[in-house]
């Protein structure tokens, strides 16, 4: 039996980040008194991003981290109660729904909103978590515009890889994508328009071994890469690296309770951030895998806010 008492709240938030925390502030203004839960590393993505200019209100370039801690802090100011712990089972068939933390800490909710965002998937070489956010990225619209007029690489071949290659040339003098077999796996359209694209460059059936750079200021200046058929090295001359192999939603903890497409991203009613389960909302990039970015997420994390204090005055 854990020692603490149940903790019961209207609004249970799962998860921060933009829309966490904006769902807190909304949900916090309305008198819901929520309870927002976070693992140790709170902030999401934009923690590991640097350089953030296109979030709206901010004329001069923001730090990712420091803007989460800003809206950590706003939607303290205004009444949310932040717990870290790590919620490791819920149940979404009981009323109210139920949740329980690492801690053995145990929650009741009125209503969930659901924010545990997601992750980019990485090639997992110590040089490409040294070189994050000095040269490689896993965003392209986010990071694009610091590379004008230099080489750059992409790695992946499916939509998203080819997306971002295609997005790249608007700033990049070359965009080389490197891809693992012989043949892409993004629809046929967006083939053609990459194969007519005279920035872009395919290097077949590679996978990259190593990113290189300087230590001190931290830069990328290139990356070595294997050929998988021969067994060949070479080293490629880049100023930025762009990780397009996938990102995989933090919904594990929902699954057979709540509905998620192949890839596991929630589900929401059009126009909603309601799931299948009345009274139970996802916001942000555990259902968005359209466009990622911390202002649409944040308009989520509002909506969701918004819907829940409506299912709880009709309930």
């Amino acid at each position: 039996m854990s020692q603490n008492p149940t903790k019961h709240t209207k609004v249970l938030i799962i998860g921060s980040g933009p829309a966490g925390y904006t769902a807190a502030v909304y949900a916090a203004r309305a008198m819901l008194n929520p309870i927002l839960v976070h693992g140790s590393e709170p902030g999401g993505q934009l923690t590991t991003t640097t350089d953030v200019e296109n979030f709206p209100g901010f004329a001069e370039v923001i730090q990712g981290p420091w803007l989460m801690d800003q809206m950590k802090e706003q939607a303290k100011a205004v009444g949310t109660e932040m717990i870290e712990d790590h919620i490791s089972n819920v149940n979404l068939k009981t009323s109210p729904f139920e949740a329980t933390g690492d801690s053995g800490q145990k929650y009741t909710a009125d209503s969930v909103i659901i924010s545990t965002g997601a992750q980019a998937r990485w090639l997992n070489l110590d040089s490409e978590q040294e070189f994050r956010g000095f040269g490689v990225s896993a965003c392209a619209t986010c990071d694009g515009f610091f590379f004008k007029n230099k080489e750059v690489a992409v790695v992946g071949g499916g939509n998203a890889a080819v997306e971002e290659a295609m997005f790249l040339t608007k700033f990049a003098s070359k965009v080389k994508l490197i891809h693992r077999r012989d043949s892409l796996r993004a629809e046929k359209m967006l083939q053609k328009k990459l194969m007519e694209n005279k920035k872009i460059e395919i290097i077949w059936d590679s996978v990259v071994e190593d990113v290189l750079g300087d230590k001190d200021p931290k830069n990328v200046k290139g990356i070595k890469i294997k050929n998988v058929k021969t067994n060949e090295t070479q080293e490629l001359k880049l100023d930025g690296v762009f990780i397009a192999i996938g990102h995989d939603p933090a919904t594990h903890l929902f699954k057979d309770q709540l509905e998620m497409d192949k890839e596991g991203y929630l589900i929401t009613k059009a126009d909603s951030t309601e799931t299948n389960v009345p009274g139970v909302f996802a916001a942000g990039d555990v259902k968005d895998k359209i466009f990622r970015q911390a202002v649409t997420a944040a308009g989520m994390g509002c909506m969701a806010a918004l819907e829940a204090e409506k299912h709880l005055s009709h309930n």
